[in-house]
Formats: C-alpha cells, sequence, structure tokens
C-alpha cells in the first residue's frame, strides 16, 4: 500500500503535468487564434484593397504591375496573375495548381468567394498561409489575386524570450519542489507521530499522546485520538482497581472458609465450637454468593443486557411492601419509619427492579444511622414528575466524596470494617437500575446531619 506522502507526490506531479498539457493546448490555441488568424485576416484585407483596382475585363498589364509595385515594399507577398497556372512562374515555391485550386474551389471563386489555406513549405521550413482572391466578371475568372505569408514559429515569435522562460520555470520547478518537500514533511509529522502513538498504545502504553498544535483536520485527528487514549487509560484503570477490589473483597471470605475449614477437617477445632466456626463459614459464603451476584447485577446492567417488565404501579404501595419488609431490622436498630406517601401516584417500572432500589436505599439508612432516629420516606408528584425521597438522619457524606459514593467499590470511610461497610457495589446498582428505567438519582448530604436520596422518574401520562 502506497504511503499518503508517495500519494501526495504523485498528486502533486500529475497536477503540474495536467497544468503543462493546458498551457501547451492554451499557447496553441491562443497561436492560432491571434497570430494566424490576424496574419490571414490581414492578407484578406489587403487582397480585398488590392481587388478594388479590378474595373473588369481582362487582367491589364497595369493592374499586375500595380501589384507588383505594391508586393516591393509590403510586408505580405501578393502577385496578380491572369491564369492560375502562371503562379509557379511567381512564387519562389512548387505549387501543385491542381491542389490549390480544385474543381470545389474554382466553383467558390466563381461565386467571388475567397479561398484561404495552410500548408508546410519545406523551403522556408515552416507553416504557410495563402489567400486566393478571385477577379471575376460575367461568372468567368478573368485572373487571381494570390498573397501568401510564412508564418512563425512559436518559438520564433519568442526566440529572445525562450531561453529566459525556460530557465525561470527550470528555478520555478526547484523552489516549488522544495516547498513541496518541506510542506508534506509538515503535514506528514503529526500522522507519523500519530502512528507512532497508535504502536504505542496496541503495546499497552495508555499513556501515550500526541502533540496537537493546529486547529485543522489532522489536528482534530491527533486531539480525537488523546481523547480516545485517554478514555482507554481510564478504563484501563477502573479494570485494574476493579480486579484489586474483588480480589480484595474475595480474599477476607475465602481465608475464613479455606482456614476454618481445614481446621474442622484436621480435628483443630474441638467438636463444641465446630458449630459456631461453621456458622462463620456460612456467612462468609453467603457474603461471597452476595458480591458474585452484585457483580453479575452490576454487569448486566452496565451492558443494557437488563430485562425490564415495566407496567404501573401504585408506588405509595410498593414502598410499603419495602418498608414492611425492612421493619424487622429497623426494630433492632431502633430507628423508625416515617412515611410521607401520595397514594394516587401511578409509576411505570419493573415492581422487582423497584423494589431492589429501595431496599439497597433503605440498607444504606438503617447501616449508617444512628439509633433513636427516623428515616423519612416521601413520594410525590412535582413539575410533572414522580419525586421519591429517602431522607436519613446518620453520619452524612462528605462534600467531597458525593460525586464518587456510586462508583464500583468505592467506600467514604475506608476503616470500616466490610461486615459495617458492605460490599461499595449498592449505590453502583441502584443508579444503574434507575437510570435503566428513566430515572435520575441524586444525592444530598451533610456531615453528622443526614444524607436525602432524591430519585426522579416520569409520570405514567409521560412514558410513551
Amino acid at each position: 500500500m502506497k504511503k499518503i506522502s508517495t500519494k501526495i507526490w504523485l498528486f502533486v506531479l500529475a497536477s503540474i503535468a495536467v497544468t503543462v498539457m493546458i498551457m501547451y493546448s492554451l499557447t496553441n490555441y491562443l497561436y492560432e487564434r491571434l497570430y494566424v488568424q490576424d496574419a490571414e485576416n490581414s492578407m484578406i484585407e489587403v487582397g480585398n484593397k488590392l481587388a478594388t483596382m479590378y474595373e473588369g475585363g481582362k487582367v491589364t498589364d497595369e493592374l499586375v504591375a500595380d501589384v507588383d509595385r505594391y508586393n516591393s515594399y509590403a510586408n505580405i507577398n501578393v502577385f496578380a496573375v491572369r491564369n492560375p497556372r502562371e503562379l509557379s512562374a511567381c512564387v519562389p515555391f512548387d505549387i501543385d495548381y491542381d491542389t490549390l485550386i480544385g474543381a470545389d474551389e474554382r466553383q467558390e471563386l466563381l461565386k467571388g468567394n475567397i479561398i484561404s489555406k495552410q500548408g508546410y513549405e519545406k523551403r522556408f521550413d515552416r507553416q504557410v498561409i495563402s489567400v486566393v482572391i478571385p477577379l471575376v466578371e460575367n461568372q468567368r475568372l478573368e485572373g487571381i489575386l494570390y498573397l501568401y505569408f510564412p508564418l512563425e514559429k512559436i518559438t520564433e515569435l519568442a526566440s529572445k524570450e525562450v531561453v529566459l522562460l525556460i530557465l525561470a520555470a527550470f528555478i520555478f520547478l526547484i523552489i516549488m519542489g522544495f516547498v513541496l518537500f518541506k510542506g508534506i514533511r509538515l503535514i506528514m509529522k503529526p500522522l507519523r507521530q500519530l502512528q507512532l502513538a497508535a504502536k504505542k498504545l496496541s503495546k499497552g502504553d495508555y499513556s501515550t499522546r500526541v502533540e496537537t498544535n493546529s486547529k485543522d483536520e489532522i489536528g482534530k485527528l491527533a486531539a480525537t485520538f488523546n481523547e480516545m487514549a485517554q478514555s482507554i487509560e481510564r478504563e484501563d484503570q477502573r479494570q485494574r482497581q476493579f480486579l484489586e477490589n474483588v480480589s480484595h473483597e474475595l480474599r477476607t471470605p475465602i481465608s475464613y472458609v479455606k482456614g476454618y475449614g481445614e481446621a474442622i477437617l484436621s480435628g483443630t477445632i474441638k467438636a463444641e465450637d465446630q458449630s459456631e466456626k461453621l456458622q462463620l463459614i456460612v456467612r462468609e459464603a453467603a457474603r461471597m454468593e452476595k458480591l458474585t451476584n452484585e457483580l453479575l447485577q452490576l454487569s448486566r446492567t452496565e451492558e443494557q443486557q437488563l430485562a425490564l417488565q415495566a407496567y404501573p404501579l401504585p408506588l405509595a404501595e410498593t414502598i410499603r411492601e419495602v418498608a414492611s419488609m425492612m421493619e424487622q431490622r429497623a426494630q433492632e436498630a431502633e430507628i423508625s419509619f416515617v412515611l410521607t406517601l401520595d397514594d394516587d401516584v401511578i409509576i411505570v417500572a419493573d415492581e422487582l427492579r423497584l423494589k431492589q432500589i429501595f431496599i439497597n436505599l433503605i440498607e444504606n439508612a438503617l447501616r449508617y444511622s444512628e439509633a433513636k432516629t427516623e428515616i423519612n420516606i416521601r413520594c410525590y408528584i412535582k413539575n410533572n414528575q414522580v419525586i421519591i425521597e429517602i431522607e436519613d438522619q446518620g453520619i452524612g457524606i462528605p462534600k467531597e466524596d458525593i460525586a464518587h459514593v456510586t462508583e464500583r467499590f468505592y467506600r467514604v470511610n475506608k476503616a470500616r470494617s466490610r461486615a459495617d461497610g458492605g460490599s461499595g457495589l449498592g449505590l453502583s446498582i441502584v443508579e444503574q437500575l434507575v437510570k435503566a428505567q428513566l430515572g435520575n438519582l441524586n444525592i444530598t448530604s451533610e456531615v453528622n446531619k443526614g444524607t436525602v436520596i432524591t430519585l426522579t422518574f416520569p409520570i405514567a401520562e409521560e412514558i410513551e
């Protein structure tokens, strides 16, 4: 496959060749139109003026003499003859009479029409243009005026300037070649940088970037490449962090299961203590199961493989069902629910996924709230949208962490135990489920005062 620089050079050379051909054609056209045509018109004009001296009848010696005298000082050669065959004795080159005045030409002359011809003459080594003007009376050709003029060649017209013209063209080509060489190198430089950067990127160097100093198409391409490289690098970091987090999350329960399982099998743990250790193994296995289920759920929602069965739901009833499910845990934590619900609110959603959203959010509120506090759950319609608010009076979230709490495995308090802090996937799953049902998630919080999770969904009438 040809390089783009080779294609550019071929294009430039082809353009030059086409330009030369066009200039050559234009030069010949101008030569014919301006010089040859002008010479022919001048000869016809001179011939017509001389023909006015013919008074009819036979061509007299006086007319021939007058034409000869004019021929002595004119730049156009002109002869008056009674018989066209006598031209061979007048002009300094051979004339084929039958070629000069054939049957068709003789008929034109008898009609009084002028004949113009052009041909190469060896004696002059150039083209010769000739004009035959008839002297006619009573439809009888009494004689002719023959005018001829050797045409100068194009090179002769510019004989003094040809060498200078060729030299100037040669110098111009050298200068243009140098300018084109530098220009193509300058244009190709960012493309070469892009090529090298792409090779580095393909080998795993996601930090590679291309300098962008222009705003043309190549500059925009380089900027797009940098954005792509940045996105790939960011995604690679996310994948690495994801794998680290998963392995970190699984390491502890696996170590518990492996360690206590081996201890039980080896008889290291007494029989009366085995029941407690087996409960711990079951608990850690349940944690691993929950983590893998959450990862699978998150993967499906991110890849948009989540199958939703949306239909109209009475929102207040759904929230009450979830609150009833969580009541036992709330009582154990000495936290009470305060429900302020509009029973007329209808939402089109997947009931199972909607309950999953509420369970995750209420679990978070219970986990981070102090005893003897309340969790307020509200739903209402505002500005043609369904608004759901879950407000707790817990420890709150620092302002700098709010934008990151929906990221996978993100924890506000890194020192909290996994038993207390969860897997860090709950809000990521909630956000994906909310988006999948055309909703929005918003979090506002203040440290030591509490957090408000606001969900916004379109009302049933607004969904097509």
